[in-house]
C-alpha cells in the first residue's frame, strides 16, 4: 500500500501485483497451478487489498502464469497425466516447472475455475498473463486416450489457451489481459484477439528495447506494446541508462514504470511525475496515432519515430552513442507533411509543411567538446521529442 499511495502520487493509475501473492510461493520452485490468496502475505484476502487501491482511484493488476504447474503442488500430484511429457520415465523440468496439458480440455477447466474464482472474489481490471517456460518432450496423454494423433498437439494445445482467454473475457468483458511474448513467443494476430497488449521482452533495458521495438513495429501498432520504465543498472544487461532516455522511448505505446519509488530521490519522482502529466495529455496520439520510421533500417545507431493523429505529430529521436565530430546539421524528412500547411515545433518554431517534407527535421545537436552552451543532447543514449502540430 505504501507503493501504491507513493504511484498515485506520482500519478499513476494501476498497481500490478506481480508473482509472489499465491500458495506459499516464497520463491520461483513453487505453487504454480495452486491459484489461492497465500494468507500469510494478504491476511485479509486481496478482496481487502483491491478495495483499498480502488479506494484510492487505482485500478488492480494482477499476475498469473496459467499454463504451468509446480511439482509440489495438489494439482500435481492428483493428476500427473496432465503434464506435457513423453511416456517414458525420464521427464524433463525447466524453471523448477512443468508445462500443462491445455489440449486437455478438463485441464482449461480447472485452471479457468481457479481463476474465476479469485477474479470473483475482488475487483481485477488488468491481467499480467506470463508463460517461462517453453514446451519440450511434446506429448499429450489426453491425445493418446482419445485416439488422436500426436501430430495435433500444438495445434489442440494452442485452442486450448484461447478458449481459456474467451472463457475469462466472456465472464468479465471488460478485463484487460496483457500477454506474454518473451517467454511463450506469442506476439502474433491469434493471441492478439484475446489480448490486445503484449509484454515485448524481458529486457527492459531503453538500448535495447530500441532494437526490439524498431523491429516489431514494422508490423504491429503501438497499442500492443506494454512499455516499461525500469530500474538502472538494468536487470538484463547491467546497463545505465538516464531516466530521461528510459522515460521518452517508453512514452511511445502504453506507458508503464517497473521499479521501487521508495529507492527514488525526490528529484527522480518530480521527473517522473512531470512525464506521467505530461503522457497523459498526449496518450491517444502516442498510443493510437499512426507510426512511421523516418531514418533508413540500415543505421543502427540513430532511430526517429513519428506517430501523427488529425493535426498533431509526436517525433522522437534517439541515438545510441555520441559521435564527437559529427556534422551538426543533419536532417531527416517528414514525408506525409502538408505542403500547404505550416506547423509549430515544440511551440516555438514555425515552418512550413514543404520545408519538412522536402528539407525535414534538424537533428538535435550534440555535444562535441566545444558548444556546452548549444548542445542539446550529449553523452550515450540521448533522446529528443519534437512536439509537431499544424498552425
Amino acid at each position: 500500500m505504501q507503493l501504491a499511495r507513493e504511484g498515485k502520487d506520482l500519478g499513476m493509475e494501476c498497481f500490478v501485483l506481480d508473482d509472489g501473492w499465491f500458495g506459499h510461493r516464497d520463491n520461483d520452485r513453487s505453487s504454480l497451478g495452486n491459484w489461492t490468496v497465500n494468507q500469510k502475505k494478504f491476511p485479509h484476502g486481496l478482496a481487502h487489498f483491491s478495495e483499498q487501491l480502488h479506494a484510492m482511484g487505482m485500478q488492480f493488476g494482477l499476475w498469473f502464469e496459467p499454463e504451468m504447474v509446480s511439482p509440489d503442488t495438489a494439482l500435481y500430484h492428483d493428476h500427473p497425466d496432465w503434464v506435457v511429457q513423453h511416456p517414458y520415465p525420464r521427464v524433463s523440468i525447466a524453471r523448477g516447472q512443468y508445462v500443462l496439458d491445455f489440449a486437455n480440455p478438463e485441464v482449461v477447466e480447472n485452471i479457468y475455475q481457479q481463476i474465476v474464482k479469485i477474479l470473483r472474489t475482488c475487483q481485477v481490471d488488468y491481467v499480467k498473463w506470463d508463460m517461462n517456460r517453453n514446451i519440450t518432450e511434446a506429448y499429450s496423454a489426453y491425445l493418446k486416450q482419445q485416439g488422436l494423433p500426436q501430430g495435433e498437439f500444438f495445434h489442440r494445445y494452442i485452442t486450448g489457451v484461447y478458449h481459456l482467454y474467451a472463457k475469462l473475457l466472456q465472464a468479465f468483458p471488460d478485463l484487460l489481459i496483457e500477454g506474454c511474448a518473451s517467454g511463450g513467443g506469442r506476439f502474433d494476430l491469434g493471441i492478439l484477439y484475446y489480448s490486445p497488449q503484449i509484454w515485448p521482452s524481458d529486457d527492459s533495458d531503453a538500448a535495447e528495447r530500441i532494437d526490439i521495438m524498431t523491429g516489431t513495429l514494422l508490423a504491429y501498432p503501438l497499442s500492443t506494446f506494454s512499455n516499461h520504465v525500469s530500474a538502472v543498472p538494468n536487470s538484463q544487461v547491467r546497463r545505465n541508462t538516464s531516466l530521461k532516455f528510459r522515460q521518452d522511448l517508453a512514452s511511445f505505446g502504453p506507458l508503464g514504470y517497473e521499479l521501487d519509488l521508495n529507492q527514488l530521490s525526490s528529484d527522480e519522482k518530480e521527473q517522473i511525475n512531470d512525464q506521467i502529466d505530461w503522457y497523459k495529455k498526449r496518450r491517444q496520439l502516442l498510443v493510437n496515432g499512426t507510426f512511421r520510421q523516418l531514418i533508413s533500417l540500415k543505421d543502427k545507431n540513430k532511430f526517429a519515430w513519428e506517430v501523427e493523429a488529425g493535426s498533431n505529430q509526436m517525433v522522437g529521436f534517439f541515438r545510441k552513442l555520441a559521435k564527437p565530430n559529427e556534422a551538426l546539421d543533419q536532417y531527416f524528412s517528414l514525408p506525409n507533411s502538408n505542403n500547404m500547411q505550416t506547423y509549430s515545433i515544440n511551440h516555438d518554431l514555425v515552418v512550413s509543411g514543404r520545408v519538412l517534407k522536402n528539407f525535414g527535421l534538424r537533428e538535435p545537436y550534440q555535444f562535441n567538446g566545444s558548444n556546452g552552451d548549444t548542445a542539446q543532447v550529449s553523452d550515450d543514449f540521448q533522446s529528443y521529442l519534437y512536439e509537431i502540430k499544424q498552425v
